[in-house]
């Protein structure tokens, strides 16, 4: 029984978090990329806020994986975002039924619960600034309630981004 409950808890928190899929040019050579920026206008279809956000989060995870911001970058980075609202897949049910004799009828509802949820697709793109071209993407899939606070904004763009850098440099095989 215990191994049992500690498969379901682990299946929980398995399937929540950020999903993040990666392309990139098996061609390049990702280590002689040291000097990065992020483009000037980036049109991310996100608040400035969580511009702010993502960039500051992003400078503080590339300078710890030996990343240094310049004005004269050999990488720009830039990310956009997709997003839809959905409601809460938590509800309450609740249901009347009858039978007998080989016979039922039932009635059933679910009352949503919860507020709304925003599913986000977040595209992070290193541009090799010399040719302009896109060297390495990555998509991260995610979800945060709709009414977050900040602090829980900025936990899960510090989540989902650290999965995301986590695969950069790519192992070439």
């Amino acid at each position: 029984m215990k191994f049992f409950s500690i498969f379901i808890l682990s299946l929980i928190f398995i399937s929540c978090g950020a999903s993040v899929a990666v392309d990139y040019d098996k061609e390049v050579d990702f280590n002689s990329y040291k000097l990065y920026n992020f483009y000037p206008s980036i049109q991310s279809g996100l608040s400035q806020i969580d511009d702010k956000r993502i960039i500051r989060i992003a400078d503080s995870l590339l300078a710890s994986k030996g990343f240094i911001k310049s004005e004269t970058p050999q990488v720009f980075v830039n990310f956009y975002a997709d997003e839809t609202t959905s409601r809460s897949k938590n509800t309450v049910s609740i249901g009347v039924g009858g039978g007998g004799r080989n016979m039922g009828v039932g009635v059933s509802g679910g009352i949503p619960i919860g507020g709304k949820t925003i599913n986000q697709q977040l595209t992070i793109d290193f541009v090799d600034s010399e040719n302009d071209k896109l060297i390495w993407q990555a998509i991260a899939e995610g979800e945060y309630k709709e009414r977050s606070t900040p602090e829980q904004k900025e936990a899960y763009y510090l989540s989902v981004i650290q999965k995301v850098l986590k695969k950069y440099p790519p192992k070439v095989k």
